[in-house]
């Protein structure tokens, strides 16, 4: 099991990095980039075994704090394959969403890292 969420930070490194790209056209782009950045270090540093648990459920109640501000006042759904904004209700869907399940990641690191020397 360790194995695999070793690998599984690996791959969620990449996937933040990949993440942080792809808001290069985004109207705030810097505010997301610097987001999906802090979660590619810190998916790095989960699988380098560098950082303690208390710092990665620190992390996770930040990103869940993020989902909950940025929740759309009416939630009308994320509708993937749009191209473009087409409502501020479902970007913020969007935004809220990809906060969301950063954060489950990082409650699972931080449950996987609790009693884990720090290398």
């Amino acid at each position: 099991m360790q194995k695999f969420t070793k690998v599984f930070a690996y791959v969620m490194t990449v996937l933040f990095i990949w993440a942080a790209y792809v808001q290069l056209n985004d109207p705030d782009s810097g505010m997301w980039i610097g987001i999906y950045a802090v979660a590619a270090l810190g998916s790095l540093l989960f699988a380098l075994g560098r950082l303690p648990s208390w710092l990665f459920l620190l992390m996770g109640i930040a990103f869940l704090a993020g989902a909950l501000f940025s929740w759309p006042e009416t939630y009308e759904g994320v509708r993937f394959g749009e191209r473009g904004m087409a409502n501020i209700n479902i970007e913020l869907g969007r935004e809220s969403l990809g906060l969301g399940i950063t954060a489950l990641i990082f409650f699972l690191y931080s449950w996987r890292a609790k009693g884990r020397k720090i290398s």
